[in-house]
């Protein structure tokens, strides 16, 4: 069952200090491009992951093509994909250890929560971590 109680995501959020975000854009629009932004300004070192902008720069950090070509171990893959495009990444998170998997709103894949829990990770789903950081009063040290 993916973590809702506010107690475990504030801990989350407090606890994690690099993230994987998966489906970056470099459209200032999109809300992976606005959660990606946001969450460096709150102290956060996030690598963002597209395969169709890897080697680019982004917010000032190189996008690798997908998580193996991450260039140090992360504590969070945040996912900003369609439903049906998750399953690969969600396997390359377990394979990877990858302590948390958060599936952002509207991302939805019960299966796969269910896979990673399995293996250990810890999920959240359906939520965003830009909504979650100041509704729980984050703060980190």
């Amino acid at each position: 069952m993916p973590t809702e109680a506010p107690e475990q995501l504030r801990g989350i959020l407090e606890r994690v200090r690099t993230i994987a975000l998966v489906g970056a854009s470099e459209k200032t629009s999109r809300p992976s491009h606005q959660v990606m932004a946001y969450l460096q300004s709150h102290g956060y070192r996030v690598i963002p992951v597209n395969p169709r902008l890897a080697g680019q720069t982004l917010l000032g950090e190189t996008v690798v093509a997908d998580l193996n070509d991450l260039p140090e171990p992360v504590d969070m893959v945040d996912l900003f994909l369609a439903p049906e495009r998750t399953d690969p990444v969600i396997d390359q998170a377990i394979a990877l250890g990858v302590p948390v998997l958060w599936l952002q709103i509207g991302v939805i894949n019960e299966a796969g929560a269910a896979r990673a829990e399995a293996a250990g990770l810890t999920v959240v789903m359906n939520r965003c971590p830009k909504q979650e950081i100041p509704r729980l009063g984050v703060r980190r040290g």
